[in-house]
Parts: structure tokens; sequence; C-alpha cells
């Protein structure tokens, strides 16, 4: 159930209540592919850092160690030492994005598993099994992501087939949510909003899925080759058509920037591999912008990554120490940036929603902006 706190505008300050607690909102869920933050970050370290809600991936974790494995383990919560929300994304990502070779029927998609290439086949009724297999606490629809821009009969097409599918997960997950061995009786689940960059589209879709009354929303398909620009527009265009009694999640986004101005644009559930992935490659992020430590100018800085800081590894550890680090190839170097990179993103969303309570968000926004920008 999504409770609405305040509204400011299109901003909204709410809180998600879940089978294992509530997620304040706007938030941001900390990216754990296969269970794990890649950066050998523990479920210990996440509560450390303040995440919310972390993310699992359905396909990866379907081919290993195999959504029965974690089934016959007590589900993922339990597999992975972790009592809050998980959020489970369908596979429909990875089925377009790894696979070289596929095919997409009305039935699902036919394709090769980009681990051994054995031939695999997901479609909604299956990706509904796996993530109730896996017994993650929101589930989401299995879909179509089409690249950007893609041809407008395409778009049409996949839309359509799409929200057919999204029916049959809605039956598949009722039925699933019903058997007596079920791990997660009360499984959320999620629709996703498509239509490419075309306003039209998007908003005739999400008409359509609203009438589903799900436990959520998603705007899907971006950050995959639009402009930002355009990307705000469809967000502006699309959210007034969504449910405002729901949460809603842009999938995939992003840039601590994308963050603010999709919170401008009423949106509550963020994730991206970005801070991770950063972290393991030394760029980390600051109240002044993004930097890279493998620079030679920071060897003898003996500072934190950022002055202010609270973070474990700012705590403890400088600049020319974690450069020391990458340069010898020890592994506590991508460790140390990814729990920074992550608490700042927690953090950012922590102090938004602070702001929107203080009902100071635009200014804080601005603020941020001009920082990340450089014109401090």
């Amino acid at each position: 159930m999504y409770k609405l706190l305040k509204k400011t505008g299109k901003v909204r300050r709410g809180q998600f209540i879940t089978p294992h607690g509530v997620i304040e909102t706007p938030v941001f869920m900390n990216v754990g592919t296969l269970a794990a933050i890649k950066g050998a970050v523990s479920s210990e370290d996440l509560e450390k850092i303040g995440c919310q809600v972390e993310l699992s991936n359905t396909y990866h974790l379907s081919l290993r160690p195999g959504d029965e494995v974690v089934r016959k383990l007590g589900g993922l919560h339990k597999f992975m030492n972790w009592n809050k929300p998980i959020l489970t994304d369908s596979g429909g990502f990875q089925v377009f994005s790894l696979a070289n070779i596929r095919q997409i029927k009305e039935e699902g998609v036919y394709f090769n598993s980009h681990i051994d290439g054995r031939k695999i086949f997901m479609g909604p009724e299956e990706s509904m099994r796996i993530q109730s297999n896996l017994g993650s606490t929101i589930a989401m629809a299995f879909d179509e992501c089409v690249k950007n821009p893609s041809p407008r009969e395409y778009v049409m097409k996949s839309v359509e087939r799409t929200t057919r599918w999204l029916v049959r997960c809605k039956n598949e997950m009722d039925r699933l949510n019903s058997l007596e061995d079920t791990i997660n009786k009360k499984q959320m689940l999620f629709g996703i909003n498509q239509g490419g960059v075309y306003d039209d589209i998007r908003i005739e879709h999400a008409k359509e899925i609203t009438k589903m009354n799900l436990d959520g929303y998603a705007i899907g398909g971006l950050a995959v080759g639009e402009t930002h620009e355009e990307m705000y527009r469809v967000i502006d265009s699309v959210v007034p058509y969504l449910p405002q009694d729901k949460p809603i999640y842009l999938m995939g986004v992003g840039l601590p920037s994308n963050i603010l101005e999709a919170v401008s644009r009423g949106v509550d559930f963020f994730d991206c591999v970005l801070p991770a992935r950063n972290g393991r490659h030394a760029h980390v992020f600051t109240k002044y912008g993004k930097i890279n430590l493998n620079n030679a100018k920071y060897e003898l800085d003996d500072s934190p990554i950022d002055e202010g800081c609270d973070c474990p590894t700012c705590r403890r550890y400088t600049r020319a120490y974690i450069r020391h680090l990458f340069k010898a190839k020890e592994m506590l170097a991508m460790r140390l940036c990814v729990l920074h990179n992550l608490y700042f993103y927690n953090k950012l969303m922590k102090d938004i929603r602070d702001a929107i309570d203080g009902d100071y968000f635009e200014e804080f926004k601005e603020e941020k902006l001009r920082l990340w920008d450089g014109r401090a």
C-alpha cells in the first residue's frame, strides 16, 4: 500500500508498506544482480549505509544458482541474509540486451544463455514462477524493452504485446500467491509502461495498464539511447496518467542529477548499477561532482573522498591510500569505493526526503545541480 505523506507540485513524499517493511520514498534501490552487490559489499554493509531496498535479477539468478535452488534454501531473503524489501526485475531487459540470438513470439522469448549458449524460453508465466521461487517483495512484470529510437510501428506492436503479457503476469501471480507452498504469498506486482520516445503511445499504454490496479507502476525503456531531454519529456508526459495512489518507479536511472530531475516530476523509486560500477573503476561521487581516484593528483592527497561524508570509507581512509590500492590491484579498493558511492546515493535520497518534508526541495535541487555542474 502506498501512503502519500506530502505533495508539492509534482514532487511526492510517501511510504510504501510491504510485507518486508515500510519503504520511505523517494528511494534508490541498491542493485545486487546475483543477490550480492558487486565489489564485496555484504548485507550487513547495506544496513550500515542506509539501504532500504535491494534489487536482484530474475534472469541471472535463474541461471546461477537457479531459482529452484534459492527456493529450497528458503527464498532470496534467507539466502542472502537480508530481511528488508527486495525487488526482482522480470528478466525482460536482460533477455533483450544480452541475448545475441532471440525470437520474440506471442508466447514469450526464445534465446540462448549468455553463459553457456544453451537454449532458454522465458515468457510471462515463467518470469512470475521464477520470481515466486525467489520470494521477492516486489516482482516486475515481463515486458519488452526496445532501443531508442525504434520505428513507431514496431513500438506500437511491442507495447500491445507487453500489455497482453502483463495480463498473463497478473493472472499467474494471483495463482502462485494462492498456493499453499508459495514462499511469499503477499508478493507484489509492478507493471511497466513502455512506448519508446513516443508520448502518445506512452500515454495510451499508461491508461491501459492503470485499469489493472497493480501494486505499483514503472516507466521502462528509458536510458537506452535517448537524450536526457527526451527522457525528461517522456516522464513529464506519462506520470500524470499513472495512478497517483501507487508508487512510480523509473527503471535503470541513473545519475544523481537524473534522480533530482525525476523526483521533481513525480517519481518515487529508482535503481541503477552506476554507483557500484563507477566505484569499481575508481570513479567516486562527491558534493562537487565525480572524481577519478586513479589520477596522479591524488597520489599524496591525505583527505577523504568527500569532506564531511560519514560513510565507513570516508571516516577512515584517504584518497591517496585508495588510489594505491587500485594501482596495486587490491580488491579492497573496489569495496571501499562501492561502499562510498552507495552511501552517497542513499544519503542523497534521505536528504531529498528531508527537503520535501521541510518545503525546500526546489532550493535543494538547484544547489545540488549547481555544485555538480562545477558552478560553485
